[in-house]
């Protein structure tokens, strides 16, 4: 299997609302009222995923496998935030990403997401006999 139709420059933009539910406190990952690093993490994966997964051959997807960021600035409960991921290079089924993330005032995060692509069926079988006896 070959991503022939993922392409380096490839581009894609999500955004959402930073809300209470989305932010340090309510997530767990701090005590301050304002967008969490893991709320941001999860835009930027989904900005990647949401830009091959419609490239991808029928029956595969792309799962996650590394993420790297730095989260540099806080946005308060209020603004939006959009995450952007860009494709930076293939290697065989392993595609790389940069990724950064903005709120009205600027760049927030910065950093590098890779994804791998796997047969959906293949993968949720040996994800399932983890738990059979």
């Amino acid at each position: 299997m070959e991503l022939t139709a993922v392409q380096v420059g490839l581009k894609n933009t999500v955004s959402e609302e930073v809300t209470e539910a989305r932010t340090a406190r309510a997530m767990g990952s701090g005590s301050l009222p304002v967008y969490a690093t893991p709320a941001m993490t999860c835009l930027m994966e989904k900005a990647a995923t949401e830009a091959v997964e419609a490239l991808v051959p029928e029956g595969w997807t792309t799962v996650g496998i590394s993420l790297h960021v730095a989260h540099t600035a806080a946005t308060p409960v209020g603004l939006t935030v959009r995450a952007e991921a860009e494709v930076t290079a293939v290697e065989g089924r392993k595609i790389i990403f940069t990724v950064r993330a903005y709120d009205d005032q600027g760049e927030i995060g910065v950093g590098s997401h890779e994804r791998f692509a796997v047969a959906k069926e293949k993968f949720l079988a040996k994800a399932a006999a983890k738990v059979q006896h």
